[in-house]
């Protein structure tokens, strides 16, 4: 959402070989990255509007224990330019369509940030057999309204009013039109229970753009994800007050932590 943005190849690849490739996926070509390798893989879907390089504080420290694939979604960084709505549910049929084109059978740990939290959570839901673990750094919610209109009602309607205005200009209505404008808030399908671990930033400003950054935000924020993740079994909630939203830049040690910490629980389950 605009508030949080404001989402068989038989070849050893390591970091040494790594580089920048165009892959065609349906009818678009994609920018992508494959590195490192060991016994999992690791797929890392970046923010609303964001190349693959939003990754790079992590990406060659992840490549040290997995094999890792990045990419630019269609209409983001060097992939495909294109004017056209897609949903998180588009973005997560594309995403398994990659990994089929790159001939990986295994499951994946989706790691995923902001809007792109989305795009994880409906590639979970409707690819279960794909994907193991999930980890989502200060991902999009559908709630992002709710919170917003429980701090202050008419001022909220006048910042989502602003919001909506904003996400259609160009041509390309993904967040707005996913989530904010479907009342009652779309059924989302049953994610399988697996590991799952949300990183949340609950920093606070001294002087907030909007609603969704004042301290109320950041509480309502905070305990969204706390439910959200405590109704898995192996659910994990890490609030940070030292992040922004960009938690892969202002923490990575906290990143590769969590992840490291994924891998350790799915080699012994």
């Amino acid at each position: 959402m605009k508030f949080i943005l404001f989402a068989c190849v038989a070849i050893c690849f390591n970091l040494s070989a790594a580089h920048s490739q165009f892959i065609k996926v349906n009818e678009f070509e994609l920018e992508y990255e494959i590195a490192g390798n060991g016994e999992h893989t690791v797929l890392l879907e970046a923010g609303g509007g964001s190349p693959m390089t939003d990754w790079d504080p992590v990406f060659s420290r992840i490549t040290q224990q997995a094999t890792v694939i990045r990419y630019s979604r269609v209409g983001n960084g060097k992939s495909t330019q294109i004017k056209r709505h897609f949903t998180s549910r588009d973005y997560a049929d594309y995403a398994s369509a990659l990994l089929e084109k790159l001939n990986i059978t295994t499951p994946v740990i989706y790691v995923a940030h902001s809007y792109g939290g989305s795009v994880a959570r409906d590639f979970a839901a409707a690819y279960p057999d794909k994907v193991k673990a999930l980890l989502l750094l200060d991902p999009s919610s559908e709630h992002d309204v709710d919170i917003l209109r429980a701090i202050d009602l008419e001022q909220a309607n006048k910042e989502i009013a602003a919001i909506k205005l904003d996400d259609m200009k160009n041509g390309m209505s993904n967040q707005y039109l996913d989530f904010w404008s479907k009342r009652p808030l779309p059924d989302y399908p049953q994610i399988k229970d697996m590991p799952v671990t949300v990183i949340a930033s609950v920093k606070t400003m001294d002087n907030p753009p909007n609603l969704f950054f004042t301290d109320k935000g950041r509480e309502l924020w905070g305990v969204h994800w706390q439910s959200w993740a405590g109704a898995f079994p192996q659910g994990r909630t890490v609030l940070t007050d030292k992040s922004g939203h960009f938690v892969q830049f202002d923490q990575p040690d906290l990143v590769l932590a969590e992840l490291t910490r994924l891998l350790a629980i799915l080699r012994t389950n």
